[in-house]
């Protein structure tokens, strides 16, 4: 297979999954429903935490920060903060308490009722995030989870949750941008209209 043939071969296995992921009517009322938990949360004064792991946590920390900065227009900032970006935070409670704590013990004092925990996982089994989660659950806050299609462990214990129509790690990673940046852009829209 020639390189053009092979970044051809990606480039068509990435709009498959995103036109199955358009296709899907269940996932689209989830994420229906996340746009407007998420714009609520932020009407009423609260914030939009982010975690995940590995290329997950990095995708986690570019949706934090086109809420902070701004997506499509220049706009006040929205209250956002990513679990994985306290490398000081996540190094100590995993030496201290374990990796399985990270996002867990840090929401437990950052986090407030109502507020959102988003959690990124292309297995849906990270257990850090299924911790942070279940905390958050238990704290009262609003849970999203955005996974693969298998949905793991997330998919039992997040209020709402988003399966990516595959099993490829990097198409899943793909596709999670989409919709978060969609995401993004609706709470952007709603939260400070032009």
């Amino acid at each position: 297979m020639s390189l053009k043939e092979l970044l051809r071969n990606r480039l068509m296995e990435a709009a498959a999954v995103k036109t199955a992921a358009a296709r899907d009517e269940g996932g689209l009322d989830a994420l229906e429903e996340s746009a407007k938990v998420m714009t609520q949360c932020i009407r009423d004064g609260g914030t939009i935490f982010f975690c995940g792991n590995g290329g997950s946590s990095t995708d986690a920390e570019h949706l934090s920060a086109e809420l902070l900065g701004h997506f499509y227009y220049d706009r006040p900032s929205i209250s956002s903060v990513c679990l994985a970006s306290n490398m000081a935070g996540m190094s100590a409670i995993a030496n201290d308490y374990g990796y399985h704590d990270v996002f867990a013990r840090q929401i437990t004092a950052v986090g407030r009722p109502g507020d959102i925990l988003m959690g990124l996982s292309t297995s849906g089994n990270s257990p850090n995030v299924v911790a942070a989660v279940e905390r958050s659950n238990e704290m009262g806050l609003h849970t999203i989870a955005l996974t693969g299609a298998g949905g793991g462990l997330l998919a039992a214990v997040a209020e709402l949750v988003f399966r990516a129509p595959s099993t490829d790690t990097p198409r899943i990673q793909e596709c999670h941008m989409t919709v978060g940046h969609t995401l993004c852009e609706i709470v952007e829209a709603q939260i400070h209209p032009r």
